[in-house]
């Protein structure tokens, strides 16, 4: 896209200036038509052979360039296609008003200077909303971080649990297997929305997940945790939604044991064979993964693992931390690898195995769903924080576009009033 600014300046002394400038937009033609809800440029006219074909509206005739807003040449300048032809612009600044298939812009001075406050204005915003999520993300890992050695705590509890028990043929209720009817899927997605894909790609998966539950002929019930996700729920009356839960600010351990409970009794009183939570996993910085994994039935060992029976416990974090560099805010990161302690061979119970195990289950499986909730937190404020960061870069690169139209358009201005008052004077001479 080939961007050329014409001043309507008049060579004749005797002509009126005209203003406002006249922004001519021409297609590239190796990008594509950035603007989406303009109709493309006509084709080239054809030689006519008849002049009332002509006046019947003949579809092959040159058309006059579409006018365009003030309001959409901020869109227009933000595209990478304008962005790639910034050397262009500057050697087709004389170029004619409406050439051809060109769009016609026209902005007054006053317009540019109201656009130019308003991305300083939304860039002020952007980068607060950055610094604000990358605050809330170091503490949402702090949070992870520190619920971590409770939860090995409660590993190594079950793990010694089951190696006295394993030659015993123990029921327990969460620990039952039994073929699968019925599927409960936990979805966790964000309480807010600026938080680019994120809520998109849980739902997308949650959406896959359902239409492979319906090929294999098994029944399922949503329960589903935040805003984004309810209101989506909601708007599909056709899936079947067992539960709407909303976690406001940080998760607690109450709001995992709402969860807890309400899994624990659909699993026990048989209303579904299979729980399964569904969450994006906090990877880095750019990038979190929607993941699937089975609540219930648990392993005695007090494993949870993916619907493919893989283990996702994570072997390093990375972590961030606020520095100031040139004077700014900035974010750093640093990966921390995660210490597993060892397993202690020598642990002995007072009470019998089985009646442990049974009360440690529920408090694991409620641990795991904070872990998850959690995680799913520090990945949208992840995600809110890269998709600020990027508003921010696009807001400086605009107001640095529409600024030069600006000066473009004053020098203009000021050019033609010199012109004026210099052939008034040589017609007073005259």
């Amino acid at each position: 896209m080939i961007l050329a600014i014409s001043p309507s300046l008049p060579l004749h002394h005797s002509h009126r200036l005209e203003y406002p400038t006249v922004l001519t937009l021409h297609p590239n033609p190796i990008h594509p038509n950035p603007f989406g809800h303009f109709p493309p440029s006509p084709p080239a006219p054809l030689p006519s052979t008849s002049s009332a074909a002509a006046a019947a509206g003949d579809p092959h005739r040159r058309r006059p360039p579409p006018a365009m807003s003030c309001s959409h040449l901020s869109t227009a300048w933000s595209s990478s296609a304008l962005a790639s032809s910034a050397s262009s612009t500057r050697r087709r600044s004389s170029a004619p008003r409406s050439g051809g298939s060109g769009f016609v812009v026209r902005c007054s001075l006053r317009e540019l200077r109201n656009r130019i406050d308003s991305v300083r204005n939304t860039q002020k915003i952007t980068e607060a909303m950055k610094l604000v999520a990358a605050a809330k993300v170091r503490r949402a890992q702090e949070a992870v971080v520190s619920s971590r050695p409770f939860s090995e705590a409660l590993v190594e509890v079950l793990y010694n649990m089951n190696q006295e028990i394993q030659t015993e043929d123990i029921d327990l209720p969460l620990t039952r297997t039994r073929p699968v009817k019925k599927v409960g899927l936990v979805v966790l997605t964000g309480e807010r929305g600026l938080c680019g894909s994120f809520n998109n790609n849980v739902l997308k998966k949650a959406d896959i997940r359902i239409e492979e539950l319906k090929q294999l002929g098994l029944g399922y019930t949503v329960i589903s945790v935040g805003k984004k996700g309810n209101a989506y729920f909601q708007r599909r009356p056709y899936i079947p939604l067992e539960r709407q839960l909303e976690v406001n600010g940080v998760p607690t351990v109450k709001d995992s044991q709402a969860i807890c409970d309400l899994v624990y009794s659909l699993f026990v009183s048989e209303e579904v064979d299979k729980v399964e939570l569904l969450y994006s996993k906090f990877v880095s910085l750019v990038r979190s993964d929607p993941i699937i994994q089975t609540l219930l039935p648990m392993s005695p060992k007090g494993e949870i693992c993916d619907v493919n029976g893989v283990c996702v416990d994570a072997t390093e974090d990375e972590l961030f931390r606020l520095t100031t560099k040139e004077g700014k805010l900035t974010v750093e990161r640093e990966k921390v690898k995660i210490e597993t302690q060892p397993f202690s061979p020598v642990v002995q119970f007072e009470q019998d195995p089985v009646q442990i195990l049974d009360a440690l289950l529920p408090l694991y499986l409620n641990s795991q769903i904070l872990r998850a909730l959690q995680e799913s937190l520090a990945s949208e404020l992840a995600a809110r924080m890269s998709a600020m960061s990027s508003a921010t870069d696009n807001a400086i690169e605009l107001r640095k576009n529409l600024s030069v139209a600006y000066n473009r358009q004053r020098q203009a201005k000021i050019t033609g009033e010199i012109l004026e008052i210099v052939a008034g004077a040589d017609a007073l001479a005259g």
